[in-house]
């Protein structure tokens, strides 16, 4: 009887004690806590939040983002900036918009703060304002809250402003450079010009190629200092959609949507690619290492390259054996 009266004691307790319902880790966390933002990226996502078996459903806030030293965030995280988007439901199509009032009824100018936080995952998200926010690292505090009640997870990752490497915004496939006898048609190889190229500003789709001499002179495009190569692709060739501006120190194209060039060129018999050829007459240049006595010389450069975001960016070709006379 005693044994009995134990085990009905027992189990009232048992019955009487609360059953927890759900389930909230203490180990939530990203795959990685160093989240990466590259300023001024069309579209960027860090992964989810991995909630480590808890139960759903569940929602994540961002609380108290601030620098690494515990001083406030700047404002730039929370302040609107005017970006161009594509409407809901549209996208730019190469055979159809051919011409920038096309391509304008599918865009809008929208305020857009540079960062978005997604409460059912906890993912982070930066556009083309994120070009706005200054250079750094930044922690911030995350509360998850389901069935179990709410819980704050302190300094859960941390968020480092970078800018884009030179590969997200331009690339170089090809790039040599002949000199060319005017008396026989002989090209021999030079050396290599050097592409570089320098983002000026976030704004506009702007390219300002330019073509300087081992010394920094720049050649003088509007004055015939550099002319086509034949019916070979040139820069006017992948400006779809306004004219190429020529300057006394370059070419510029509005370009209007990035990647430029957007697409290949390609006609009846040949793709070219990006390819573009261009000639700098000889009355213009001397090149190394070809003395007069072997006659005079063209320098014929071939280069390849894309830009891979939108903003105003200098296109430097420099010839390290040229010099402009």
């Amino acid at each position: 009887m005693k044994y009995i009266l134990g085990f009905m004691m027992l189990v009232s307790v048992v019955a009487c004690k609360k059953i927890e319902k759900g389930f909230q880790s203490d180990g939530i966390r990203y795959k990685d806590n160093n989240l990466f933002a590259k300023r001024g990226l069309i579209l960027y996502q860090s992964d989810r939040i991995n909630a480590d078996g808890s139960t759903p459903p569940y929602t994540f806030k961002m609380l108290n983002l601030r620098k690494e030293d515990g001083s406030p965030a700047p404002a730039e995280f929370t302040t609107t900036y005017d970006i161009v988007v594509f409407k809901d439901g549209m996208s730019f199509n190469a055979e159809t918009d051919t011409t920038v009032a096309l391509l304008n009824k599918k865009r809008e100018t929208q305020k857009k703060l540079p960062m978005y936080f997604n409460e059912s995952s906890g993912q982070l998200t930066f556009n083309k304002a994120s070009a706005n926010l200054p250079l750094g690292k930044y922690v911030f505090d995350v509360e998850m809250t389901n069935v179990t009640g709410t819980k704050l997870y302190p300094k859960l990752a941390t968020i480092n402003v970078v800018d884009p490497s030179a590969e997200d915004l331009f690339v170089i496939t090809d790039n040599v450079s002949n000199a060319f006898n005017d008396a026989t048609g002989a090209a021999t190889p030079m050396r290599n010009p050097t592409i570089t190229c320098t983002k000026i500003s976030n704004n506009g789709a702007r390219a300002i190629l330019k073509m300087v001499d081992k010394n920094g002179r720049t050649f003088n495009p509007k004055a015939g200092e550099i002319i086509a190569r034949g019916d070979r692709p040139i820069f006017e060739n992948y400006a779809k959609f306004n004219p190429v501006i020529k300057t006394d120190t370059a070419m510029i194209c509005d370009f209007e949507v990035a990647p430029f060039p957007l697409t290949k060129y390609v006609t009846p018999t040949t793709d070219w690619g990006f390819l573009m050829y261009y000639r700098i007459p000889s009355q213009f240049v001397t090149v190394d290492n070809f003395p007069a006595s072997l006659g005079t010389f063209s320098v014929n450069p071939r280069w390849s390259w894309q830009l891979k975001l939108e903003g105003t960016y200098v296109i430097q070709v420099k010839f390290p054996d040229v010099t402009k006379k």
